[in-house]
């Protein structure tokens, strides 16, 4: 019984290795290739699983078009592009050009200067000619300098003048208006001259009084603003439009809807005879120094004189980076004008245009003005970056532009970002562009311009869709957001 149980014990322990000997055979003969394990990441995983750059644009759902180029700052070696050579309204990012125009024409320390000279000898306080207030075209002129111009020029002794109080005009063309398409009442759409106070702006004010508005119109910078007659506002009883100009009498003459005002508020509205705004203001300021000046002529032909006071603006580098900064239009049209010297804008845009082409390597660029506001100016994403790759080394753009915080998707700030962007921002209705540098993860610099633009639909705008045509604000939105995933993906994507 007992040899007879062992042999059954073993038989079956026999039987039971042959059946795992089998398995384990069979198993081993088809082994994975690959362990059933979870294995690290690899190093460019975060490289491989960002977005592409399409599916970035079909996500967006931007009506028109959008070109970008992407390249290596250093060596202009394209990374990625998508309609690299179409050309769009590059909107304010045309002053980033007119910014390296004016620094090749005329110099990072350039200044503006604006005179006070004097036709005849001062003597025992008496001026015995004629007192001329002439600008230098000066975009950054304020009430506050013009007050430091009277007191300057009360410290030279001057208490009265015995011939005429004139203004010369005439260091740059008289041009009406940036872009006449525009809504009349806008304060980025200044009027230029070769003497501009306030970037050619009046602040306008109301408040609700028992029975109607008190209206304010002044010339307001922080230490002085004295109110002025060269600009006159009117309540009118309507709805639309909310402004109306009317030149009148040798000033501005404005109506407002009473519909639009509310309660009360303020804001800036253009000023179309800024010579005579500028005379105004001056002969306010020298009252109050107990000078009296009579009613102001304007001076033709070339100024001529003694000057007694002059006023500096700053350096050139540092008006520059305030244009890019806040993109002020006058500032770039003046310095542009100033840096061609031509006698009209088209010219002086002919000017620039050629001068980009051959400097910067812009092949396809034109422009019809210097700010960007006109919307018949175009520029390809790859003519952009062939410019910022040109004038990289020297580092005279970057140290210019501001700098563009990074955001999430829900827009809100994120300042530890890895990422950093210093570039120029340009915005029109249904036209976005975004141009300038970016420091990848790993700091390595890259060129970029993105434009976007639904140019039939811009066609189609007319003065009665207002400042912000239907749709506008969400395309704008948008834009934007797309200019920032893509900015992630190339930070992420092209670190070395």
């Amino acid at each position: 019984m007992g040899d007879t149980g062992n042999r059954v014990l073993v038989t079956r322990r026999l039987l039971l290795g042959a059946m795992l000997g089998s398995v384990a055979g069979h198993a081993l003969a088809n082994a994975p290739l690959s362990s059933i394990r979870p294995l690290p990441r690899a190093a460019d995983f975060h490289k491989r699983t960002a977005p592409l750059a399409d599916a970035l644009v079909a996500q967006a759902k931007i009506s028109g078009k959008t070109g970008f180029v992407v390249a290596d700052a250093r060596t202009g070696e394209v990374l990625e592009e998508r309609n690299p050579m179409l050309s769009q309204p590059p909107a304010s990012v045309t002053k980033a050009i007119t910014a390296l125009y004016a620094l090749d024409r005329l110099g990072a320390g350039y200044r503006f200067r604006t005179r006070l000279m004097a036709t005849g000898p001062v003597e025992g306080g008496r001026l015995k000619g004629d007192l001329v207030l002439v600008g230098g075209g000066d975009p950054t002129l304020d009430t506050d300098a013009l007050g430091e111009m009277a007191r300057q020029l009360k410290a030279r002794g001057v208490r009265e003048i015995t011939g005429n109080f004139r203004v010369h005009v005439g260091a740059l063309p008289a041009i009406g208006s940036i872009d006449p398409d525009q809504p009349v009442h806008v304060g980025y759409n200044p009027t230029i001259s070769g003497l501009n106070l306030n970037y050619n702006q009046v602040h306008f004010e109301w408040k609700r009084q028992s029975g109607g508005y008190t209206l304010k119109l002044d010339a307001r910078a922080r230490k002085f603003s004295p109110l002025v007659a060269i600009a006159r506002m009117r309540v009118v009883d309507r709805s639309l439009p909310v402004y109306t100009y009317a030149d009148k009498g040798g000033a501005d003459h404005w109506t407002v809807a009473r519909a639009a005002l509310g309660k009360g508020g303020s804001r800036w509205l253009p000023v179309r005879k800024p010579g005579a705004y500028a005379a105004e203001v001056f002969q306010t300021l020298a009252r109050s120094h107990g000078i009296v000046l009579p009613r102001a002529k304007e001076a033709s032909g070339a100024a001529r004189g003694t000057v007694l006071v002059e006023h500096k603006s700053a350096e050139l580098r540092a008006i520059l980076r305030g244009m890019l900064k806040y993109s002020t239009n006058l500032t770039a049209e003046v310095v542009g004008l100033t840096a061609s010297g031509a006698g009209s804008l088209p010219t002086s845009a002919a000017k620039m245009t050629a001068w980009a082409q051959q400097a910067l390597g812009a092949r396809n660029a034109r422009f019809v003005d210097h700010s960007g506001l006109g919307g018949a100016s175009k520029l390809a994403a790859g003519d952009m970056v062939s410019a910022l790759v040109r004038v990289h080394q020297s580092g005279v753009l970057h140290g210019l532009m501001k700098q563009i915080p990074m955001r999430n998707a829900r827009g809100e700030l994120l300042p530890n970002h890895p990422i950093k962007v210093h570039a120029k921002t340009g915005t029109l209705n249904f036209a976005s562009a975004l141009a300038g540098y970016m420091r990848a993860e790993d700091g390595r610099e890259l060129a970029f311009a993105i434009f976007s633009a639904d140019v039939p639909r811009r066609l189609k705008l007319s003065s009665a869709d207002g400042d912000i045509p239907q749709g506008s604000r969400g395309w704008k939105k948008r834009a934007r957001r797309l200019q920032l995933q893509l900015i992630e993906r190339w930070g992420t994507a092209y670190s070395s």
